[in-house]
C-alpha cells in the first residue's frame, strides 16, 4: 500500500511539472480537426447536428480558451486563442452557421460565441479576427422563421454587455465607417450607412423584442438598455444610430396602436387600465403589449443619456402622437374620439419621463387647435366623450410639468383683470351679488343658508390674498353655508362635517405642493394690469370657462361626470399658487361685472337647487335613500329625480371638501394639529360615499 501511494505521488508530480499550454493547444487543435473531418468523413446530410459531436467539441474548444486565459496575465494571448485567431476559425464557423450544416448548426454556433464573449476577459471584439464574424452572425440572428431566438438573444445580450464594458468597440458592433469617412456629408449618405442596414444589431434587437417568448423579449429590451446609455452625443459618428434607434423604437409604437382594436375597446376600462411592465412575462393582449412598449421607452429614456433621450421622445411624438393618434383625435366619429382620448389618457398616467413628458406637452398644450378642442370636449354633448375628456385634464395636472398649468390656468390669471376696479391696496373687498339679486354677505343670514357648523377650533386665516375680512371661520362657513340647510343630509346617516375630509385635503396639498416646489412660484399675488376700462377684458381661459360650465350643470349631470368634474376643482384649489387661493378659494374676492369665481358660479347653482327641489316630494327621505344607494346599502331607490339628488349630495360633499382644502392651506399651528388628529381618529370618513356607486 505504501508503494502504491507514492507511485501515485510521483504520477499526480509529473503531471503537475508537465508545460500545460502543450497540452492545451493540441487538445484544443485536436478538437477542432475533429469538427473539420467530420464534413469530410460525413455521408448523412439531414443528421442534425445535436446528434454529433460538434456540440461537445464546441464546449471543449470554449473550456479550454477559458481555462488558458485564467492561468495567464490579460494582457497575453495564449497559443489556443492566438491559434483560433490566425486561423480564422470564427469566419469558418460563422459560415457553417450560415449553412446550416448539419441541421442545427447555427444554435452551435451562436451557443459557442456566446460563451466565448461572456466568459473570457480580453477585449477580444476589437480584434478584426472577432469582430468581423460577430458582425456576420448578428446578420443571422432574427430572420423569418428562425428557430434559435433563444440562442440569438443570448448571443446579442453578450455583445451588448460586452460592448457595455469597452465602449470604444460600439462602432465596430454597429458597423460604422471608419473615423476618417465621417464628415459634414455623413447626412448625405446615411441611407446606405451600414447603421441603417435593415439587419444591423439595432434592428435585429428590436425584431427580438417583438418574440412570444417572455425570455427573449426580455434579453432583447436588456441588450437595448445597454445600448441606449452608450448613445450619448459625444461622438458625431454614434448619431446616426440614436437616430436610428429612435425611428425604431417609435415605429414598434406606432405599430403596436395601430393593433389595437378601437372598436371593441371599452372607454372606461381604458382609462383604468392597470400599469403594466416591460418586464411582466404575461402580455395577453394588445392594449397591456402596447402599454408595456411605452413602460419600456419610458424607462429608456428615463436611464438614457440626455441627448439619446430626447432624439426618442421626439421620435415618438413625430410618429406615434402626431402621424397616428392626431388624426384619430380630429376624427368625426365619436367612438374613434372616445377611444383615442382614452387611450391617450392612459399613456399620459403612465409616462414619468421628463423628456417624454416634454414632448407631450408639446403635442397637447401647444398644438392650439388640438388643445382647444381637447377642453371642449369636457362639454361635450356625449358625457362620455366628457368624461374621456375630463380624465386627459385630470391626468395632466398630476403630471411634474409646470407648463400644465401655466398654460392651463396661471396664464389667464396673471393679470388678475378679474377684480374690479378699484384693486390693489388694502381696502376691504364686498362679496360679489350673484345674478339673482341675493347678497352673498348676508348669506348665514338667510334661512336657506344658515349652517349650524361649529367654527371653535377654527385657526386665524393665511390665504394668498391682498385683503380679506373676517376670520378663517367666515372663509370656511362661507363654502359651508353655501349647502341650505333643506338640502343636508350627511347629518341624517351620522356621518361627519367638513372635518373628515380634512385629511384627504392634507394628503391632496401635500401631492401638490410636492409637483410644484421647482417651480419657483412666486409667494405673493402680482400687481394687477392695469385696466381698459371696458367690461368683458377677463377671460378665465378654456380650462376654467368648461369647468363652470360643467359646474353650473351639475344639477342635470350624471353622477360619474360630476365626481370627476369636483375632483379636478378640488386639485387645482389644492396647488399652493397665491393665483389660485385668490380666484378660487376667495369667497370676498370682489369681481369685474363680467368675471366669475369658483364661488359664485357655486351660489347661481345653489339658487337654481332651490328652485328646483321644489318640485320634489319627501326631500329629506328621498336623499336619504341616495346616499344609502350611493353607499351600497339600499338598491332599491326611485328613478324619480334621481339625477338631481345624486347631484345634491356632490354639492354638499364638494363644499365640505373645499372648506377642508382651505382649511389646510392655512399655516397649522399646535391647535390645529390637534383638532386634525382628533377628527381624523373620529368614526368613518364619508369620503366613501363620493368612492362607491351602486347599480341603479
Amino acid at each position: 500500500m505504501e508503494m502504491f501511494s507514492k507511485l501515485s505521488g510521483m504520477l499526480l508530480h509529473a503531471l503537475e511539472t508537465r508545460e500545460p499550454t502543450v497540452d492545451l493547444l493540441v487538445s484544443f487543435i485536436d478538437h477542432w480537426k475533429s469538427i473539420t473531418n467530420y464534413y469530410i468523413q460525413t455521408t448523412d446530410e439531414s443528421r442534425p447536428a445535436s446528434q454529433t459531436d460538434i456540440p461537445w467539441r464546441l464546449r471543449q474548444m470554449s473550456d479550454i480558451l477559458v481555462y488558458e486565459e485564467k492561468q495567464q496575465d490579460v494582457e497575453d494571448t495564449g497559443p489556443c486563442l492566438e491559434y483560433l485567431l490566425q486561423h480564422k476559425l470564427l469566419e469558418t464557423l460563422c459560415t457553417l452557421g450560415k449553412a446550416q450544416y448539419p441541421p442545427g448548426m447555427t444554435q452551435q454556433v451562436l451557443l459557442f460565441f456566446s460563451k466565448l464573449l461572456s466568459q473570457m476577459q480580453k477585449p477580444l471584439l476589437q480584434l478584426v479576427p472577432v469582430y468581423r464574424p460577430v458582425q456576420k452572425l448578428i446578420g443571422l440572428c432574427a430572420l423569418p422563421g428562425s428557430c434559435t431566438e433563444k440562442e440569438e438573444a443570448q448571443f446579442l445580450l453578450a455583445v451588448c454587455t460586452r460592448v457595455a464594458q469597452d465602449p470604444h468597440v460600439l462602432r465596430y458592433v454597429l458597423q460604422l465607417p471608419d473615423r476618417q469617412l465621417a464628415s459634414s456629408s455623413q447626412s448625405e449618405s446615411s441611407a446606405s450607412s451600414p447603421v441603417q442596414s435593415e439587419h444591423g444589431l439595432l434592428w435585429t434587437l428590436l425584431q427580438l423584442s417583438r418574440s412570444q417568448r417572455s425570455g427573449v423579449r426580455l434579453k432583447a429590451c436588456e441588450a437595448l438598455l445597454l445600448l441606449s446609455c452608450l448613445l450619448d452625443g459625444s461622438s458625431g459618428e454614434l448619431l446616426p444610430a440614436g437616430t436610428q434607434l429612435g425611428e425604431l423604437l417609435a415605429g414598434r409604437l406606432q405599430e403596436l396602436h395601430s393593433l389595437l382594436p378601437l372598436e371593441e375597446l371599452d372607454a372606461a376600462e381604458l382609462r383604468s387600465w392597470p400599469r403594466p411592465s416591460w418586464r411582466s412575462e404575461s402580455q395577453p393582449d394588445h392594449m397591456t403589449k402596447f402599454l408595456a412598449w411605452l413602460d419600456f421607452l419610458d424607462h429608456l429614456t428615463r436611464e438614457a443619456p440626455q441627448v439619446l433621450s430626447v432624439q426618442v421622445s421626439q421620435c415618438v411624438r413625430h410618429l406615434w402622437l402626431v402621424e397616428t393618434l392626431r388624426p384619430q383625435l380630429l376624427n368625426t366619429c365619436e367612438q374613434s374620439v372616445l377611444v383615442s382620448t382614452s387611450v391617450l389618457c392612459s399613456a399620459v398616467r403612465l409616462v414619468q419621463s421628463p423628456s417624454l413628458l416634454d414632448q407631450l406637452v408639446i403635442f397637447l398644450l401647444r398644438t392650439p387647435s388640438l388643445m382647444e378642442l381637447l377642453l371642449q370636449r369636457c362639454d361635450h354633448v356625449s358625457d362620455q366623450i366628457s368624461m374621456a375628456s375630463l380624465s386627459l385634464v385630470d391626468e395632466l395636472l398630476q403630471k411634474p410639468h409646470r407648463d400644465i398649468l401655466d398654460t392651463l390656468v396661471l396664464s389667464f390669471l396673471r393679470s388678475r383683470s378679474y377684480l374690479s376696479s378699484p384693486v390693489g391696496g388694502q381696502e376691504d373687498r364686498q362679496p360679489e351679488s350673484s345674478d339673482d339679486g341675493e347678497d352673498t354677505q348676508d348669506l348665514e343670514d338667510d334661512p336657506f343658508f344658515s349652517d349650524g357648523f361649529p367654527d371653535d377650533h377654527l385657526p386665524p386665516p393665511h390665504l394668498h390674498q391682498s385683503a380679506a375680512p373676517g376670520s378663517a371661520a367666515d372663509i370656511i362657513n362661507s363654502f359651508l353655508c353655501l349647502v341650505p340647510v333643506q338640502v343636508r343630509s350627511a347629518h341624517l346617516l351620522q356621518e361627519g362635517g367638513y372635518e373628515s375630509y380634512v385629511h384627504d385635503a392634507r394628503t391632496l396639498v401635500t401631492q401638490c405642493q410636492s409637483l410644484s416646489l421647482s417651480w419657483d412660484w412666486p409667494p405673493t399675488l402680482p400687481p394687477p394690469t392695469c385696466s381698459s376700462g371696458k367690461e368683458g377684458d377677463f377671460f378665465e381661459g378654456h380650462l376654467l370657462r368648461v369647468l363652470f360650465e360643467r359646474l353650473g350643470h351639475i344639477l342635470q349631470q350624471p353622477y360619474e361626470l360630476n365626481l370627476q368634474l369636483t375632483a379636478i376643482l378640488s386639485r387645482l384649489c389644492a396647488f399652493n399658487h397665491p393665483l389660485l387661493d385668490e380666484y378660487l378659494l376667495d369667497p370676498y374676492v370682489h369681481l369685474s361685472p363680467c368675471s366669475r369665481s369658483l364661488f359664485s358660479v357655486l351660489v347661481r347653482v345653489m339658487g337654481e337647487l332651490m328652485e328646483r327641489i321644489q318640485q320634489v316630494p319627501n326631500l329629506s327621505e328621498r336623499l336619504l335613500d341616495t346616499r344609502r344607494h350611493l353607499l351600497g346599502l339600499n338598491r332599491h331607490t326611485g328613478l324619480d329625480h334621481l339625477t338631481l339628488l345624486k347631484g345634491i349630495i356632490v354639492l354638499e360633499e364638494f363644499c365640505k371638501e373645499l372648506a377642508a382644502i382651505t382649511f389646510v392651506k392655512m399655516p397649522l399651528d399646535q391647535n390645529q394639529e390637534d383638532f386634525c388628529s382628533e377628527t381624523e381618529s373620529s368614526g368613518p370618513e364619508p369620503t366613501e360615499l363620493l368612492e362607491q356607486d351602486s347599480p341603479i
